[in-house]
């Protein structure tokens, strides 16, 4: 029998635009029952061929009330049932043998390299849409039916940085730097891709600060001032405000701070127009939460978790961040005067509750800055 054993040798993290790299290997073992006895067959083994591409799988959730349009299928490989979705984006199949034969007891080894789009999707899991990668491996034992092993990985999106286009035109304008007299002694100048141009973009726009003040008012009053030192922040960060109540005419008593997605799913007409409607849901992925009663100054942190999609914008699903602020607030007076040495806590309070929502841009970050869970483990497959 065949071993078929897959790992991707650049990790499980990728970039919208940079090239993954996958270590294939064909191991010819015999089985326990034929140690003793082995045949002429058991010897050798023959597999017809082998190929290797990367497919993505979209699928909406039955919340919906409608199904996804099926895509059609150019690639040369049968989606299985075991997949979920249609398939919205493919690599062309690349063939890595034909013919090969493998005698008892070695192993051939093969290796496949494949870059991605700038303006392919993410990898997301939402409510109500997925967009999953997977690297699928197939090949086919002479007289025996095909096999496959898919490898899952994750695609961060990078074009939502700047339009593709705007990317390809400033990398176009390097070239007329040629027509200017060249210096013997000076370094040779490194070429700018689309896609180190969107990473150097991604770095000046996560790094600049610029704080912007909101005063936090309701009917009754002001409840106090919120500072957010910058409104750009890649995975991983750390999202840092202040508040102060000390200019406020309300009391607030407690705050809490959740971080939300806002999934829009568009969905086309039965007339087919141009308008399109659009569902949205949200959930917290991380919140921060304090009893401000009595303070005259809090600080927000909110860590950005690793495993979130940043935002992006397709023509089935678009997704944004934001921060939605909740406030606890009342009219009565709490807390005793200077002149009073005793206070007791009320045993009921009239409470009033704000919320508020304040658009973020959460970006990607370098994948090797994000630590995988499962680890990049060997996806294996016996061949019999």
């Amino acid at each position: 029998m065949i071993e078929l054993a897959a790992r991707l040798t650049t990790g499980t993290v990728y970039l919208a635009g940079e090239a993954l790299e996958c270590c294939i290997t064909f191991c010819h073992t015999t089985q326990p029952e034929h140690r003793d006895s082995q045949s002429h067959s058991d010897i050798l083994e023959n597999l017809a061929w082998a190929s290797a591409q990367i497919h993505c799988f979209f699928s909406t959730s039955k919340n919906t009330g409608e199904k996804s349009s099926p895509v059609e299928k150019t690639t040369a490989l049968e989606v299985t049932s075991c997949d979920i979705g249609d398939v919205v984006f493919h690599t062309k199949p690349k063939i890595l043998f034909c013919d090969l034969t493998i005698p008892l007891g070695e192993t051939k080894t093969f290796w496949y390299r494949e870059s991605l789009p700038i303006e392919a999707p993410p990898s997301y899991r939402g409510n109500l849409v997925k967009y999953s990668y997977k690297v699928t491996i197939a090949t086919q034992k002479v007289g025996s039916h095909i096999r496959m092993v898919r490898i899952p990985f994750r695609v961060l999106p990078i074009s939502p940085i700047m339009n593709v286009q705007d990317l390809a035109a400033l990398c176009g304008n390097e070239t007329t730097d040629e027509l200017q007299p060249t210096n013997p002694f000076s370094e040779e100048r490194k070429v700018e891709t689309p896609l180190t141009m969107a990473l150097q973009v991604l770095q000046n726009l996560t790094a600049r600060r610029s704080p912007n003040s909101y005063m936090i008012t309701n009917t009754r009053g002001k409840v106090g001032r919120f500072c957010l030192f910058k409104s750009a922040y890649r995975l991983g960060e750390d999202i840092v405000g202040t508040f102060d109540f000390s200019v406020g005419t309300v009391t607030c008593m407690q705050v809490s701070v959740s971080l939300q997605p806002e999934e829009i799913v568009k969905k086309s007409t039965p007339s087919k127009s141009m308008n399109k409607e659009t569902s949205s849901r949200s959930m917290t992925v991380a919140r921060y939460h304090e009893v401000t009663l009595g303070l005259t100054h809090s600080q927000l942190i909110l860590p950005i978790p690793l495993h979130i999609t940043p935002a992006f914008d397709t023509e089935e699903v678009s997704l944004n961040w934001r921060l939605h602020f909740e406030f606890v607030t009342t009219n009565e007076k709490l807390l005793p005067s200077n002149e009073e040495n005793d206070w007791n806590a009320p045993l009921n309070v009239g409470i009033e509750t704000m919320v508020w929502n304040l658009p973020v841009k959460i970006y990607s970050t370098l994948p090797k800055q994000i630590t995988q869970t499962v680890g990049n483990e060997a996806y294996k497959m016996v061949i019999k």
